[in-house]
């Protein structure tokens, strides 16, 4: 009897903390700081740079209402269950404004292995292990994921001013998913020209601009699916693809460690090489900067345009 007993109490005690910490609501990190001997947080004071904080970032995104750079971190890279992945701010100069701001705690979160990423509309999409992810941009609270059937690899992503989402499965099938705003999944684009499509963008009509990694290609689809121009890079093996204002073009080699510019109706050159694990580069549009996750070397590349 007394056994029994002391199995209930156990269970009860259980059932009463898993209430406790389901109850419990998502919280987003603080820029860096301590807690100093008074017992009071503080700040991190400016004459203090921190850099680094990142763990096989990936991909990056730039909000311009907060003025910083969004880095996605795949953590450990497991077998896709750890559940450790995070989201790290960084000041336009490099250094770091909060070290994990989504994945400060793990209360209310579900983020793997995030690799592309994308803003729209006070919103932050990310593709992660067959989902696409969305967080409050403003909050870093997660608001939906729509899960991809027939994914094998989800990596690069563009989001238009209406929320539909465009995402590259790398892997075969290598294809374009479509996610309408409302959270329907479908083929936007199939096969050739399509070889290991990687980056994703929208570019200033609304179309959609992928880069392949076993190729050159910057391939152009129109809304309805529709190659409307192809053009290339200087080098193949591209990761990151970034339209900027004036319409030109710039790529990320992860294989090659370059990174080319297509103005408008001119040929590509290079603007700048040997950048290892040149990852999915983001635009950063007020210091007018190209950023680029170097994944394994743990460290973001600045250029200056």
């Amino acid at each position: 009897m007394k056994s029994n007993f002391r199995i209930s109490i156990f269970i009860f005690f259980l059932t009463s903390l898993g209430s406790q910490i389901s109850a419990q609501e998502f919280v987003a990190g603080e820029p860096l700081g301590a807690v100093n001997e008074a017992g009071v947080r503080v700040p991190m004071s400016d004459n203090v740079k921190v850099y680094g904080s990142f763990h096989f970032s990936e991909s990056c995104t730039f909000d311009p209402n907060k003025n910083l750079v969004l880095a996605m971190n795949n953590a450990t890279r497991g077998d896709g269950t750890e559940n450790d992945g995070f989201v790290s701010l960084i000041n336009p100069d490099g250094s770091v404004h909060t070290a994990k701001w989504i994945g400060a705690t793990r209360t209310g979160l579900e983020l793997h292995h995030p690799l592309g990423s994308a803003i729209s509309n006070g919103v932050l999409y990310t593709v992660d292990v067959g989902y696409v992810r969305s967080f409050n941009l403003a909050t870093g609270q997660p608001l939906r994921a729509v899960q991809i059937p027939g994914a094998t690899l989800l990596n690069g992503i563009a989001v238009s001013s209406d929320g539909t989402v465009y995402a590259s499965n790398t892997r075969s099938p290598e294809r374009i998913f479509k996610v309408t705003p409302d959270g329907v999944v479908s083929t936007f684009a199939d096969g050739a020209p399509l070889a290991a499509p990687n980056g994703v963008a929208m570019d200033l009509d609304g179309n959609i601009v992928v880069v392949n990694v076993n190729d050159a290609a910057v391939i152009t689809y129109n809304p309805e699916g529709e190659v409307i121009r192809t053009e290339h890079s200087v080098e193949g093996g591209n990761d990151g693809i970034v339209v900027t204002e004036d319409g030109s073009k710039y790529t990320s080699s992860v294989r090659f460690g370059s990174v080319s510019r297509i103005r408008p109706g001119q040929e590509a050159e290079v603007i700048a090489s040997g950048i290892p694990s040149a990852a999915s580069m983001c635009y950063d549009s007020i210091q007018r900067q190209l950023v680029i996750p170097m994944n394994g070397n743990y460290a973001l590349a600045f250029i200056k345009l």
